[in-house]
C-alpha cells in the first residue's frame, strides 16, 4: 500500500484510495518456511497480474473510471441549475431546493466510510457496478418526482451511492500501472472529480435554458446506463487478493481442496471494520491540531465552491443579466484554471526527485506543502479580483479572469494536503482522508444554504471579499506547517516522525 515513491505527487494519490489496506512487507524467513510447509497456498502468477493486462484494455478501464467519477460529482453540481423548476413545479421554497446540493454532498462524503471497508473484503468491482446499479436506479426518483421529499431522500441517497468512485477507484489505477507509468493514468483520474462540479452548471445551463428542468436528471440517467455497460465490460477486478481468492476457488473446484488465497486465512470482520472506519477518524480531528487545522482549510475551500453554485447565479445573472445557458458557461474560468494546475505536475515531480536526492532518497512530508503554499496565495488573490470585478460597470469578463486563479489554487491546495495527510499519516493514512471527507463535505453541504442570504444582505463585492478574507485567514497554514511539521509529527501520537 504505501511502498509507492515518494518522489512523485500523482503516486501518493494512488496511496489515497488505497489507504487502509495492510502494507505489504517482504517474506520473512520464518514466513517463507511457512509457505513451503503450505504449498496450496495461492500467489499471484504474470497472467494473474492485473499491471500485465494489454496496454488498451488498462486504458479502457481507467477511462472508464475516470468517467464515472466525472459523472458522480458532475451530478452533485448540476442540481444547481434545477432549483427555480423545483420551486416551481413541487411547490417548495428556495431554501429547500438548495438541500438538493447539500445533501447529495453529504452523501459522498460519508459514503466511502462504508464502501472502503466492503472493497477490502470483496473487491472493487463488485463494489463498481452494484454502486453504480444503485446510483443509475435511485436517481429516477429523482427525474420523476412525485414530491420535494421523494426527491431530496433519493438525492442523498444517490450521492451514497456515488462514493465508491471518490473512495476506491484511484487504488483500480494503481492496481494497473507500476509506479515508472502510474502517473499518466492517475492524473487524468486525479482530474474527474475535480473537473466535475464544474462540468455540472455548463450542462445543465444548456439544459434548462432549452428544455424542461427534469431533462438535467434524464440526462444523467442516459450516461449511467452507458457508464454502468462500460464498467461491466471494460473494468477487471484489480484488487490482488480478491483475483488469488477467485484462483484459489476455481483451483479447488477443478485441482486440490486444499487450495486457499492469503484472504482467506485472515479473520474479518466487517461490523467491526465499519466501525473502526467510522471512529478513527474523528478521533484524530478531536486529538491532532495539524490534522484538524488542515482539514479545515481544505474544508473552506470546498465550501466556498460550491456556494459558487449560488454565487454566480447572482453575480451573472442578477448584475450582468446573463441567462441560464451563459451562467453556466462561467464556471469555465474556474475549470481552465484547474488544467493550468495539472498541467505544471511535471515541475513540481522534478521539484520533489531533486529534493529526495538532498535527502537520501527520502522525501519529507512536509515538501509537499510547497504546493499549498502556492495555493495559499492564488486561491485568495483570484477570490479578491472575483468581489472587486462584479459591479455592473466593469466588464463581465474581470470575474471570470478572476476565476481562474482561484481554480488553479484550489488544485494546488488540494493535491498539498491529500498528499500531506497520507505521507504524515501513513499509518492510518485512510482514516486520516476520511477525515478530511467528512469536514468538507459538512462546509460544501452547509455553504451554499446562506449563500443567497450573504450575497443579498453585503453585495456581491462583500460577500465575495468576506470569502477572500477567510481565505487569506489561512493562507499562513502552509508556511508555518512547512516550518513546524516535523517537530509536530514528532510529537503527535497519530503522525510518523
Amino acid at each position: 500500500m504505501f511502498s509507492r515513491s515518494e518522489t512523485n505527487t500523482l503516486h501518493d494519490a494512488a496511496d489515497i484510495e488505497k489507504a487502509g489496506q495492510a502494507p505489504v512487507q517482504p517474506k520473512s524467513e520464518l514466513q517463507e518456511e511457512i509457505d513451503d510447509r503450505n504449498p496450496y497456498l495461492c500467489t499471484l502468477n504474470p497472467e494473474d497480474d492485473p499491471k500485465n493486462l494489454p496496454l488498451w484494455r488498462k486504458w479502457a478501464a481507467v477511462l472508464t473510471i475516470s468517467s464515472a467519477s466525472l459523472c458522480a460529482t458532475c451530478t452533485s453540481s448540476m442540481a444547481a441549475f434545477t432549483e427555480t423548476g423545483l420551486v416551481q413545479d413541487l411547490h417548495t421554497s428556495h431554501e429547500v431546493a438548495i438541500l438538493s446540493v447539500s445533501l447529495y454532498v453529504i452523501g459522498l462524503g460519508i459514503g466511502p466510510l462504508f464502501v472502503g471497508p466492503l472493497s477490502e473484503l470483496y473487491g472493487r468491482n463488485i463494489i463498481y457496478r452494484t454502486s453504480y446499479v444503485l446510483f443509475f436506479a435511485f436517481t429516477w426518483p429523482t427525474a420523476f418526482p412525485p414530491d420535494i421529499a421523494t426527491y431530496l431522500v433519493f438525492r442523498f441517497i444517490t450521492g451514497l451511492c456515488g462514493a465508491a468512485f471518490l473512495s476506491v477507484a484511484g487504488g483500480s489505477v494503481s492496481d494497473l500501472f507500476d509506479n515508472q507509468n502510474v502517473a499518466t493514468p492517475m492524473a487524468v483520474y486525479t482530474i474527474s472529480p475535480f473537473i466535475g462540479p464544474i462540468v455540472g452548471p455548463l450542462i445543465a445551463g444548456f439544459i434548462v435554458q432549452n428544455a424542461d428542468w427534469r431533462w438535467c436528471y434524464r440526462t444523467l440517467l442516459i450516461w449511467q446506463f452507458v457508464q454502468t455497460c462500460f464498467l461491466f465490460l471494460t473494468v477487471p477486478e484489480t484488487y490482488v487478493p480478491v483475483i488469488l481468492k477467485r484462483k484459489a476457488k476455481k483451483l479447488r473446484k477443478t485441482d486440490n481442496p486444499k487450495w486457499r488465497a492469503p484472504i482467506e486465512q485472515q479473520s474479518h470482520n466487517l461490523a467491526r471494520m465499519i466501525l473502526y472506519s467510522i471512529y478513527t477518524p474523528f478521533r484524530l480531528l478531536l486529538l491532532d491540531r495539524m490534522a484538524l487545522a488542515l482539514d479545515i482549510w481544505s474544508a473552506l475551500l470546498l465550501g466556498i465552491l460550491y456556494l459558487a453554485f449560488q454565487a454566480f447565479p447572482i453575480i451573472f445573472m442578477d448584475v450582468h443579466g446573463f441567462n441560464v445557458q451563459d451562467t453556466g458557461l462561467s464556471f469555465l474560468g474556474i475549470g481552465l484554471g484547474m488544467f493550468i494546475s495539472l498541467a505544471t505536475q511535471p515541475l513540481w515531480n522534478r521539484l520533489f526527485r531533486e529534493t529526495a536526492k538532498q535527502h537520501g532518497g527520502h522525501l519529507p512530508p512536509e515538501t509537499r506543502l510547497l504546493m499549498g503554499q502556492v495555493g495559499a496565495v492564488l486561491a485568495p488573490l483570484g477570490l479578491f479580483i472575483m468581489a472587486f470585478t462584479t459591479y455592473k460597470q466593469v466588464h463581465w469578463i474581470g470575474p471570470i479572469i478572476g476565476s481562474i486563479p482561484f481554480g488553479s489554487g484550489t488544485i494546488f491546495i488540494y493535491t498539498a494536503v491529500f498528499t500531506y495527510l497520507v505521507t504524515a499519516y501513513r499509518p492510518i493514512a485512510a482514516s486520516a482522508m476520511a477525515a478530511n471527507s467528512a469536514v468538507r463535505s459538512s462546509f460544501a453541504a452547509g455553504f451554499p444554504l446562506f449563500a443567497g442570504q450573504m450575497y443579498h444582505k453585503l453585495g456581491t463585492v462583500g460577500a465575495t471579499a468576506l470569502l477572500a478574507g477567510l481565505m487569506t485567514a489561512m493562507a499562513p497554514l502552509p508556511f508555518v506547517l512547512y516550518r513546524i511539521g516535523a517537530r509536530l509529527r514528532a510529537s503527535s501520537q497519530f503522525a510518523v516522525a
